[in-house]
């Protein structure tokens, strides 16, 4: 099952907050009390919060309470039965839906044809087709009409599912499959990037957007952005891909590809990512590395992709993904995340990449971000600039060490404040890692072995699978002081609850050990 998705993120989206995650279009004299009832029952019941206009009052068009309900909608499903098209309340309902999916308000239609073939809707043929005719004959503003066959016409093109009386699955089974395909599309629309003080983000995602990825350009382009550790790549590549996917027919961005090329499961569940994030199919195994970089070409030569690997470290990985990157589709960009510029040189050979090297802060925006971690706001306090300018010069404007210390110092004493600064006075000013090493200085000897644990053997597994672990080993929950790791930013809970760290952070505890 497919349907009509559009991920913009554009700077009035970005903010855009959601009333309802559904909004459902029908003919009620055909479905309100069967199908519809039962589709809206289910979706409230698994949680989806859904509009039906059960009770707004109808004219010869679409109320105000209705534009704004369509307006505060994440997504869409449009239920064409027999007579919708003679309802012509929902046949603006159907432009002003298309609208807001054309513009990036709303993320997903999801077309259900209910005992109608998509070719009447797309064409206008059987019912729809009188229903129009009727409507040319009764309205003088032709252009009216025109929108809307137009609109059907671009609705009924868009492949989404189809329910027929010899139907082999039930009722219930179509609407459960109905749902399945909006949860997994509203999770796809999800942004990537979550950064609480996106500091110098922007600037820098519209630097790489501008002059390297030129995205209306019909050329496929392979970008190269790489940096020092903890000065932000991942971030800004992911904030390059939440603006941008929704130019593309399919996208998709793997994370830490280095880590999980180690093995062949590793490759295995990347290739498989690849694909069903970009062809929209969830159930797809590619089986064997060999065979999954054949069904990545196959599928995908044809689609104008945005694909972005994070964390690459060697040419191998690539080519066990996308081949020898000689078939994408005109328009198709490729972005790579790496801190090793010298890779970027290997994959120069055979392609033509640009670079961009992610720089650091500047010492304005590394103040702010520094006052944001450290103070809950954009400027320092009065009494403690002094302070701030100096944990500020240790840093380097390295992102990453700005929000460890600032997020160490937040709510101390000005005291603590000066006792901390003699402390990182013995840190070499050059060796960020040591920097960054403090914080680990700080734990007590239990959550320093637990840091290394995790640095060492159990970065990646499920948090629960690390709480057994750590709890056989020491005859305790260690909850707490898991939580105190993660409350000092040296280790994050990933979106499917898996431990992780940075690999700056990591490598320090590679080198402590």
């Amino acid at each position: 099952m497919a349907f009509m998705i559009n991920k913009q993120t554009s700077s009035s989206s970005i903010t855009h907050r959601y009333r309802y995650d559904v909004f459902l279009s029908f003919r009620g004299e055909d479905t309100r009390k069967d199908f519809t009832s039962n589709l809206n029952g289910f979706l409230n019941l698994k949680g989806i919060n859904t509009f039906i206009d059960y009770e707004l009052p109808r004219g010869e068009e679409i109320s105000v309470q209705l534009v704004e309900a369509i307006e505060s909608s994440r997504s869409s499903i449009i239920v064409f039965s027999e007579n919708y098209a003679s309802s012509t309340w929902c046949l603006d309902e159907l432009v002003k839906i298309l609208e807001c999916k054309k513009s990036g308000q709303m993320e997903l239609v999801l077309p259900v044809f209910y005992k109608v073939d998509p070719s009447e809707v797309r064409n206008q043929r059987g019912k729809f087709g009188e229903a129009l005719s009727k409507h040319e004959a009764k309205f003088k503003d032709n252009m009216k009409v025109q929108r809307w066959r137009k609109a059907l016409n671009q609705a009924g093109s868009i492949s989404g599912s189809t329910y027929k009386e010899d139907c082999s699955s039930s009722q219930y089974e179509f609407i459960e499959e109905i749902f399945n395909e909006i949860s997994r599309a509203q999770l796809n629309c999800m942004k990537l990037s979550v950064v609480r003080y996106p500091i110098g983000i922007d600037s820098r995602v519209s630097d790489v957007i501008n002059r390297c990825l030129k995205i209306m350009s019909n050329d496929v382009r392979i970008v190269g952005i790489y940096g020092l550790p903890g000065v932000g790549k991942t971030t800004i590549a992911k904030a390059i891909f939440d603006k941008i996917h929704y130019h593309f027919d399919g996208s998709s961005f793997l994370e830490d590809v280095r880590e999980n090329s180690r093995t062949n499961a590793g490759v295995i569940h990347l290739q498989n990512t690849l694909c069903s994030e970009i062809l929209g199919f969830r159930e797809l195994k590619v089986g064997s590395i060999s065979r999954g970089i054949n069904v990545t070409t196959e599928r995908l030569h044809c689609k104008r992709i945005l694909v972005v690997l994070d964390d690459v470290e060697k040419l191998d990985e690539i080519e066990k993904l996308l081949g020898r990157c000689d078939w994408f589709a005109s328009g198709s960009r490729i972005i790579i995340t790496t801190r090793d510029k010298h890779f970027l040189d290997v994959l120069q050979r055979d392609w033509h990449v640009m670079y961009y090297e992610v720089k650091k802060l500047n010492k304005h925006e590394a103040h702010e971000l520094f006052c944001l971690h450290a103070f809950g706001r954009r400027k320092s306090k009065e009494d403690y600039s002094e302070l701030v300018d100096q944990f500020v010069h240790y840093a380097k404007g390295l992102p990453l060490a700005l929000k460890i210390i600032g997020v160490d110092l937040y709510g101390r004493t000005k005291r603590e404040w000066t006792s901390a600064l003699e402390k990182y006075k013995r840190v070499p000013k050059g060796d960020i890692q040591e920097i960054l090493k403090i914080s680990y200085d700080k734990l007590d000897e239990t959550q320093q072995e637990f840091f290394l644990d995790i640095a060492c053997s159990l970065k990646g597994y499920h948090m629960d699978i690390v709480m057994d672990i750590l709890t056989s080993m020491n005859f305790y929950d260690p909850y707490y002081d898991i939580k105190s790791l993660i409350d000092k930013c040296l280790i994050i809970v990933t979106r499917d609850d898996k431990l992780s760290m940075h690999d700056l952070i990591q490598q320090m505890g590679w080198e402590i050990v």
